[in-house]
């Protein structure tokens, strides 16, 4: 039987990639950090079968430790906060989390565990204002905020560990992907929720920022099974991950609001504080992955955010 270790295992990722490995009928380790609160709702169901450890990215010993403890065969690195928008406010510590914590995890990997096979999740905010429609493992990095700036940093300590130490490390730059189980501070959760919600009478107005941002929106579900395609593969390699369409805010919004049947012109209030100052375009070009992993997503755009409300609106009725 192989054994996972997933850090971040109670996030959106962690929790859909260990449903997965469970089905595999792995061993599953589950990594919490130990700076914040026990949060296990999104891995609640599935207790029973995991083993679940703390630690903390910002120290060596913990997961040096760690490696000791469990030498498992495989390493998914999903523990980082992946909140863009307030990583100003908070570079120093993402930089220390998001970008020396990969190096004291590969560190962990190659002076305890060199056989372990390791991913490290890489992010499209890496590419930044890209200079191509379309972007993919080839396309030059240039992020524009701390968070892509960390993750950029992260990325080419797991290429160099590869080459250096001979590591099976791999990265896989994902682009936006989300769920009922993404938090309700990305936009979009806060519109699902918001029209599940509004439909109840809960509320009576959203606000919103841009309106007219466009985003490459997949299904966290997807996703992790090209996290676990690579971890497969005979050679180390990096993949863009991604479903190549773009929708904007309001294309989201005329799904979720529809699904309730509701018109979102008559609740959506537009805060001009919500604006990111760095809007562009980030489009997938996952040829290679569709090429080498025999990967490509497979829910649409309108079933995930039909999915989301869905639950969204049975959260509301428990509630109600």
């Amino acid at each position: 039987m192989k054994r996972a270790l997933i850090l971040g295992i109670n996030g959106q990722d962690g929790s859909y990639l260990a449903e997965f490995l469970l089905d595999k009928e792995y061993q599953v380790i589950g990594w919490i950090p130990t700076s914040i609160p026990i949060a296990f709702d999104n891995i609640q169901h599935i207790l029973n079968r995991i083993t679940i450890t703390r630690g903390d990215l910002l120290n060596q010993d913990s997961l040096n430790a760690c490696m000791e403890e469990y030498h498992p065969d495989e390493v998914y690195n999903l523990a980082a906060p992946s909140f863009v928008a307030t990583s100003w406010k908070a570079s120093v510590q993402v930089g220390d989390i998001v970008a020396l914590g990969v190096v004291r995890l590969l560190e962990a990997i190659r002076c305890v565990h060199p056989q372990a096979h390791f991913f490290q999740a890489s992010s499209s905010e890496m590419f930044g204002n890209p200079t191509k429609t379309h972007q993919n493992e080839t396309t030059p990095f240039q992020p524009c905020n701390p968070y892509g700036m960390a993750k950029l940093y992260a990325h080419w300590a797991t290429v160099s560990y590869r080459q250096r130490y001979n590591l099976f490390a791999v990265s896989g730059i994902m682009f936006n992907h989300e769920s009922p189980r993404r938090p309700v501070e990305f936009v979009t959760r806060k519109i699902t929720h918001s029209a599940a919600r509004i439909k109840a009478g809960l509320d009576k107005e959203l606000q919103l920022g841009n309106l007219d941002g466009q985003r490459d929106w997949g299904f966290s579900g997807d996703y992790v099974k090209a996290m676990w395609k690579m971890v497969q593969q005979s050679q180390p390699d990096d993949f863009v991950i991604g479903t190549g369409q773009i929708h904007t805010v309001k294309n989201l919004l005329d799904q979720a609001f529809g699904d309730v049947n509701l018109d979102w012109h008559e609740y959506v209030k537009i805060d001009p504080t919500l604006f990111r100052q760095e809007e562009r375009i980030l489009r997938a070009d996952s040829s290679k992955a569709k090429r080498i992993l025999g990967w490509q997503p497979s829910v649409r755009f309108e079933e995930l955010i039909n999915m989301m409300v869905e639950n969204d609106m049975k959260l509301v009725m428990e509630i109600d």
